[in-house]
Formats: C-alpha cells, structure tokens, sequence
C-alpha cells in the first residue's frame, strides 16, 4: 500500500478552483473500508469548488473509513443505493480501498449505478482499487486507465488497455494509483468534471435548436422508401 502522504497537499491545488463546479451534485459511491484519505481530499476539493457531494452508500447510517493501516473516522451517510438516481448527479466520485470496492462490486444496484452514469456520459474519477467497479459495470472496455497495480490484470481482461501513470483521462474517466497521486488526481477530476457540465450544456443548447428548427409536428416527411434511386451510370470522367 502507498506511503502516508501529507493530507493537506491537494487543499493547495484546488485553491484557484474556487467555485467552478457551482451547481453540480457529485454523487460518492462507498462503503465500509472506503480509503479515508482518497474519499476526504477530493470530497474536500469538490466542494471548495462549489459542487454538493453525497455520499451513496449501501446502508443508511455511516461508513466507517480504512486510515492506511488501522480503521480511522465514520461518514453520514446521504443517500442509499436503493433510492440514489444516476439523473439526480452530474459526476461521480469512486475512491478506493481494497474492502470498500469488493464489496460494493457485489451489489447489483451499484454496479447499475455505476454503469447509468458513464454511459450516459457523465464524468467519473476512480482511484486506487476504485476502478473494479467500473471493470464490474463493463464500461471499460476500449478505455485507457490506470489503478493499483493489482488490478492491471482485471482491466485488460476486461478490454481495457492498463497504464503505470499518476493519472490518466479517457472518454471522461479519471484515474489515478494510490494515495500519493492525489494532487494530479485531484487537479484533473475538477477539470473534467466542469467540462463535462459544459458539454452537456452544449448538447442541450445542440438539442433545443434541432427542436426548434424540425419540430415535431412539422418534421421532415423523408423516409427510405420515398427516394427514388439514380439509376443512371455516372460518366466515365465523373
């Protein structure tokens, strides 16, 4: 496991990030054994930022966190799995610890939870043993990650490609190893997670026209059967 590193470190990095993510609700998937330092910094980060984050949990009370080597401090909280909705967030926050994805990866719901946020093209930051889950949700495949080096195998096995990198963004999702990676974790999670506000914001903008140009009731009557085929054939010089 990675050496303990100073925690107040990221708080530095993210200073400038004041308020960038005003708005968005950041959803924290975790259990018991969750890695205290991978859940607090970049919950911390986040919310400096401006985001609201909740912790989604599997059972309604607290969690209590895993401290490098010994149980450290419990959590509220927010929301069980059982009633946590994918639509209700922007982005989705996977710290690690050994404990806390082996067994969220065995309840169907958050692996569901897991799988609805990146296909729908929501930005999610994963670290240490946090990207099992998004091996479990299958959602890793043609992606480039990183993770604790144990789970190299288990990425490649799932059609990902595994690279020894402090952090590494693809198609929205962040990775980074282990604790001492935090700081570029952090920098790059508030990064994506306020493009990929701008990006839905686009496409909403995107949508909204396309609507107004072809409303539904005034659509184009176009359909394969109406064309009619150029059966001519083109010249030799064409």
């Amino acid at each position: 496991m990675a050496e303990r590193i100073e925690k107040n470190v990221p708080g530095k990095e993210t200073s400038m990030a004041q308020q960038e993510l005003k708005g968005q609700r950041v959803a924290a998937l975790l259990t018991d054994g969750v890695e205290q330092v991978e859940l607090t910094e970049p919950m911390k980060a986040l919310q400096e930022a401006g985001a609201e984050v909740k912790i989604v949990a599997l059972k309604s009370g607290k969690v209590k966190a895993w401290d490098f080597d010994h149980w450290g401090e419990e959590f509220d909280v927010d929301l069980t799995i059982d009633h946590a909705n994918p639509n209700d967030f922007q982005a989705l926050l996977l710290p690690g610890g050994v404990m806390n994805p082996d067994t969220l990866r065995m309840n169907e719901k958050a692996v569901q939870f897991v799988r609805q946020m990146v296909r729908s093209g929501k930005p999610v930051a994963s670290i240490c043993h946090g990207p099992w889950m998004l091996v479990e949700a299958d959602v890793v495949e043609g992606r480039t990650l990183t993770s604790y080096p144990s789970l190299q195998t288990d990425i490649r096995n799932a059609g990902g490609k595994w690279v020894d990198q402090e952090v590494v963004v693809d198609q929205g999702i962040v990775t980074s190893r282990n604790p001492n990676d935090l700081p570029a974790f952090i920098r790059k999670m508030i990064e994506e997670f306020r493009e990929g506000d701008h990006d839905r914001a686009l496409a909403d903008a995107v949508e909204q026209a396309s609507e107004e140009s072809f409303p539904a009731s005034d659509a184009p009557s176009w359909s394969p059967a109406s064309a009619t085929p150029n059966t001519e054939r083109p010249s030799p010089e064409g």
